[in-house]
């Protein structure tokens, strides 16, 4: 059975009790937000690793780094190299968005290595593979989406973007409301190509039963995917992407029916005012499953920044409800990332989930907070590098500081306020 099928029948899991004990909440608390379809725990029966957990409301707000070849980029090692620092520095998911190179092996490599869930999108390899046979990537069937499902899936993919949503209805919307930007998501650019080029429905709507079966016996959790996202603010929450939205929300109930996890995947580009908009409209037709959000980028102007647009819109995000953070990195829309790019991009990311988390009242993310601010109010700067978003960060600035006052900084040096208002109003210590 699935972890959807144990707690709707009322049964707490091993794995359930593990990852309670990381929220700080009692077992049966997790296990009825999952028999409502409110959280997930996304594991294929294949994977063992290290850190596995829960995504859904009243949790702390996960994030996801994306890690992968492309066709330009294909060295696996440089992979293997940004998934371990997106893991040091706080990712609690991974995706493989590979499509260059031996997406097999590098698939292998990232399972064998990653401690935490890894995710994939499996029309990449679809249509690389499409390709390879025939010199042309449109040129598969629904019978080598299933195919491909099923290998990733006995190698121990825990959970699987499936851009089910983009179906010839969704995509009419889309012609009679036109866009800035059209359709900016990979995976859903190619389901869009795909259907134009052989006038039939989107196999993975249309085998949507199939793809359950698959997901079920593996215990995958499906992730549908928002093919058609806003790529701008001027695009955000139109026609096109409710409607997305809606199919999304029904697939997401045939789903649960069949007793598989299933969480929805959402903007994108959103103004700073449409952000909360987004969040009540993904939980009213979705029947409350967990949100996972691009960002959302809340401008598009901020090339090179992409990691601080990201980190507002997700924070907003993350405290009115968002329960998952898909990390931006500053090399967004630029470049395929570099190592030191994934760190930013995690870090910043992290801080928008921590700051959501304080407006949703987390008890760990207060108490995290009150210990930094009473380890600044002792001057205690061994502790406050402990605990740090990023120490390795904060303990280099403060090498790098050299003040004539030991238990003071260099911005404020004798003037600190803290230091001064300890010798006049000595209270609290």
């Amino acid at each position: 059975m699935t972890q959807l099928e144990f707690a709707k029948k009322n049964i707490i899991t091993g794995l359930m009790k593990q990852v309670a004990v990381l929220e700080g909440i009692k077992p049966r608390e997790l296990m009825l937000l999952i028999a409502s379809g409110k959280a997930v725990i996304p594991l294929n029966v294949n994977h063992k690793i290290k850190k596995p957990c829960a995504i859904g409301t009243s949790l702390s707000t996960k994030i996801n780094a994306n890690i992968g070849t492309s066709t330009d980029e294909s060295q696996i090692s440089e992979e293997i190299e940004k998934l371990k620092i997106a893991i040091k520095h706080g990712a609690d998911a991974l995706m493989d968005l590979s499509v260059g190179g031996d997406l097999t092996r590098m698939r292998k490599e990232v399972l064998k290595y990653s401690t935490v869930p890894v995710g994939t999108v499996p029309v990449y390899e679809i249509a690389v593979k499409a390709e390879e046979k025939t010199g042309e990537f449109l040129k598969f069937e629904p019978e080598d989406v299933l195919s491909v499902l099923e290998e990733q899936a006995k190698q121990g993919v825990d959970f699987f973007t499936i851009h089910s949503g983009i179906t010839k209805e969704s995509l009419e919307v889309l012609q009679k409301n036109k866009r800035l930007m059209g359709v900016v998501s990979r995976g859903g650019a190619i389901i869009a190509s795909w259907i134009k080029f052989h006038k039939q429905e989107n196999p993975f709507y249309s085998h949507f039963d199939q793809i359950l079966k698959i997901a079920h016996k593996y215990d995958i959790t499906l992730s549908l995917g928002d093919g058609l996202r806003p790529g701008s603010i001027l695009d955000a929450t139109d026609k096109a992407q409710i409607s997305e939205l809606k199919i999304l929300g029904g697939l997401a109930k045939r789903a649960g029916q069949k007793g598989v996890q299933v969480m929805i995947e959402g903007p994108g580009h959103v103004p700073l005012d449409q952000v909360e908009k987004n969040i009540a409209l993904e939980k009213k037709y979705c029947h409350g499953a967990p949100f996972y959000v691009l960002g959302p980028l809340v401008t598009d102007v901020a090339a090179g920044y992409d990691h601080i647009s990201s980190a507002i819109g997700g924070a907003i995000a993350a405290s009115v409800g968002a329960d998952f953070l898909c990390y931006v990195t500053p090399a967004e829309h630029l470049r395929h990332p570099t190592a030191s790019d994934v760190r930013e991009g995690v870090i910043a990311s992290r801080i928008a989930a921590h700051a959501g988390d304080l407006v949703k009242r987390r008890k760990q993310a207060l108490k995290w907070d009150r210990n930094m601010s009473i380890a600044r109010k002792a001057r205690n700067w061994k502790k406050q590098i402990q605990l740090s978003i990023d120490p390795d960060k904060a303990k280099l600035y403060r090498l790098s500081s050299k003040p004539k006052l030991s238990d003071v900084c260099t911005m404020c040096g004798k003037y600190c306020s803290i230091r001064l208002m300890d010798q006049c109003l000595p209270i609290g210590r």
